[in-house]
């Protein structure tokens, strides 16, 4: 399975000034493969510790942060010969020891000549809620999220395709239209966390893909009650399971009355703080107006809440496998929020883009995205369908006059008056179309 991230991993590797690296990512999005797997091809050795896995890691830390004695103790207990420069060092689940953490601090003033890799599903919730010291400086990151679009056809083999997509080869994606669309509706269902991608790969059977989705599913929940105080556990779960009546809405704006008649924000705030710092929603604020820097313009009281994964969007929503086939349903499905989902999630990948909505004051008009690239502020509007009537982006174009804007949906790739329509099997390149 190819990861567009082990080429964040090479350059990692390359630097000079390279600094212990923390992998963050939702738990089941692939990062214990993918340094294992970038350590076995780029390295001679791997030592991997997981202090989740092997308790007696924690010891190690404990007296003192001498670096030539923990390396001594991490060869034994890892039962690999460390040496400098040829062998990756994976420190996994490190939230579990907050020494082990902080000896990243040490590794980088003290020895930075090795190459050490950490990750920790909650990470930041154990570093929130337990109050963990944290090597502010010393340490790099990188965000690893559920496979992408082009990352799937990759993964089924369908390499010719990610090509017309990398090459922007507008020709020949309208001639594969067709295909590219049935494949998305795919990929929409089976969504993109590995273990998931990796299942269709092997037996190409929906009902194991919706099997272990809902394991993941059932993981998370599991998840709820290990980091939060008891009292918090069923605020996280009914937030979480309100997400698909929440983007069902026609007004996808996160209503707390769509939890229970009288929840309020202040009792809710803490149960979005943790599932966010999990990784597993994506929140996304309304913008009052739509100029630079985005964040200023930012109405943290009104946001939309999207998940993780389009599939487990779908597992979640007890989404029936038929809608692959009945026409283009599945893009319509809860109002279109499947859709936007993809769109969010193929935006995120995209050199974190600083992302939000717009609405009008009566709410009336709404952007479904708002993007602030290159100095710019760019409209996106998702459309779910071949109808391309959008009432809310042309008053917002008259309003703001702004040059450019985008409109994703199933019809072919078209430029007019500033205005691009880019097939949603094409949003990958939405930030060189524009730049082209």
């Amino acid at each position: 399975m190819k990861r567009l991230a082990f080429e964040q991993l090479l350059e990692w590797k390359n630097k000079q000034n390279r600094k212990p690296l923390i992998v963050q990512g939702a738990r089941q999005v692939g990062k214990t493969w993918l340094m294992k797997e970038f350590g076995r091809q780029h390295y001679s050795k791997v030592a991997y510790i997981s202090f989740d896995a092997n308790k007696t890691a924690n010891d190690i830390f404990e007296a003192d942060y001498n670096i030539s004695n923990i390396i001594q103790a991490l060869n034994i207990l890892s039962g690999v010969d460390i040496t400098p420069q040829d062998t990756l060092i994976i420190f996994d689940e490190i939230q579990e020891s907050e020494r082990a953490l902080n000896s990243l601090k040490f590794f980088k003033e003290n020895a930075p000549e090795y190459h050490i890799m950490a990750a920790g599903s909650l990470l930041g919730v154990a570093v929130k809620q337990k109050n963990m010291s944290f090597p502010v400086g010393q340490v790099e990151f990188l965000n690893l999220y559920p496979l992408s679009f082009i990352e799937f056809l990759s993964a089924i083999g369908e390499d010719k395709l990610c090509n017309i997509i990398c090459e922007r080869n507008i020709l020949l994606s309208k001639a594969f239209k067709d295909t590219f669309i049935s494949l998305l509706k795919l990929y929409m269902f089976i969504g993109g966390m590995p273990e998931v991608v990796y299942s269709y790969t092997q037996n190409k059977n929906l009902d194991i893909v919706r099997e272990i989705q809902n394991q993941i599913l059932l993981g998370y929940q599991n998840d709820f009650s290990k980091y939060t105080e008891s009292f918090n556990v069923a605020r996280i779960n009914a937030v979480w399971h309100s997400l698909p009546s929440q983007l069902a809405k026609e007004n996808k704006k996160f209503a707390y009355n769509q939890i229970a008649p009288s929840a309020r924000a202040r009792e809710y705030e803490m149960a979005i703080e943790w599932l966010i710092l999990c990784g597993l929603v994506y929140k996304i604020n309304r913008i009052s107006k739509p100029d630079v820097p985005l964040s200023a313009y930012a109405d943290s009281s009104a946001f939309k809440l999207y998940m993780i994964d389009t599939g487990l969007l779908g597992a979640l929503s007890s989404l029936d496998a038929k809608a692959i086939i009945e026409g283009n349903k599945i893009f319509e499905e809860f109002k279109g929020a499947l859709t936007e989902q993809f769109v969010l999630q193929e935006l995120i990948l995209q050199k974190n883009l600083p992302i939000a909505y717009w609405s009008s004051e009566s709410s009336q008009n709404e952007i479904d995205f708002v993007i602030q690239y290159n100095n710019q502020i760019i409209p996106i509007e998702v459309k779910s369908s071949i109808n391309l009537k959008a009432k809310s982006l042309s008053a917002y174009r008259e309003k703001y006059k702004q040059e450019i804007a985008i409109r994703t949906s199933l019809a072919d790739f078209e430029i007019n008056q500033g205005l691009h329509n880019i097939p949603l099997y094409l949003v990958d390149n939405l930030l060189n179309f524009i730049e082209e």
